[in-house]
């Protein structure tokens, strides 16, 4: 099964990324170039086609370095949701079917290849906030709880199946910038340290638990455009270099510690839609 198959479909996998998604990706978002997540291992070519269809929703084809293809075919129900069924490389079929609940949050349930279901439950509190409930295919039940701080920023607390929490405690510095506390279900605790440079671009400090830190450091170029450079726990130095191309869409260079690169170029259509083509090619050896 597929890569986006299987986020969409096998709860167990959405339960465990859940945690690792809010408490990495989405609090330590500006350290997701590091080392470990941009070396380039393997070589080879993957693209995301994308067009609109008549009803405005936009489909896409994603071909894997491998040559499986997985199609996304979305339209917009009666209620002004957007549907979506997804075609694997091996042929299974993924359904998410979103509705708009009481009070104008919008609901999800995906059904699974293998018929398993996934419903997410969002509920707008009355400070404005979202919390969402998600019950897997086993019954497993996961829930987000979000609280708006006295300075705006919006703190989360996480519940997993089996009990366990991960916190990220949000706070707005002086310059506007958002800071953050992410505590793990085992009491480990990660920084999140953000500051604006003098061209306005936001740099960060990640501190793990261990006193390990990965830095990104940004700058704005001429165009406009953001560049960043990480430099990881072990001191390897990763540069995502930015460009926009003729058509006005945002290509982009990675290279990682080692020499390897990642190039994404991506190319606007007529209908405004935007394909990728991402090329990976490893360090020499």
């Amino acid at each position: 099964m597929n890569n986006v198959l299987r986020r969409v479909s096998d709860f167990r996998l959405i339960t465990l990324a859940v945690a690792s998604a809010l408490s990495i990706a989405a609090a330590n978002a500006d350290a997701r170039t590091g080392e470990g997540r941009i070396k380039a291992q393997y070589s080879g070519t993957s693209s995301v086609q994308r067009s609109r269809g008549a009803d405005g929703a936009v489909d896409a084809t994603r071909t894997k370095r491998n040559g499986g293809v997985t199609t996304v075919d979305r339209y917009k129900d009666g209620s002004g949701t957007t549907d979506a069924t997804i075609t694997g490389p091996r042929g299974g079929v993924t359904s998410v079917d979103r509705a708009h609940g009481s009070d104008g949050v919008v609901d999800k349930t995906v059904t699974g290849p293998k018929g398993g279901v996934t419903t997410v439950d969002r509920t707008r509190g009355a400070d404005g906030v979202i919390d969402k409930t998600i019950v897997g295919p086993q019954g497993g039940v996961t829930t987000v709880d979000r609280t708006r701080g006295a300075d705006g920023a919006i703190d989360k607390t996480l519940t997993g199946p089996k009990g366990q929490t991960t916190t990220i405690d949000r706070v707005r510095g002086a310059d506007g910038v958002v800071d953050a506390t992410v505590t793990g279900p085992k009491g480990n605790m990660t920084t999140i340290d953000r500051s604006r440079g003098a061209d306005g671009a936001v740099d960060s400090t990640r501190t793990r638990a261990d006193g390990s830190t990965t830095m990104v450091d940004r700058t704005r170029g001429a165009d406009g455009l953001t560049d960043k450079t990480v430099v990881g726990p072990r001191g390897g130095i990763s540069t995502v270099d930015r460009a926009r191309g003729a058509d006005g869409a945002v290509d982009s260079i990675t290279t990682g510690p080692r020499g390897g690169t990642t190039t994404v170029d991506r190319s606007l259509n007529a209908d405004g839609t935007v394909n990728r083509t991402v090329t990976t090619t490893p360090p020499a050896k």
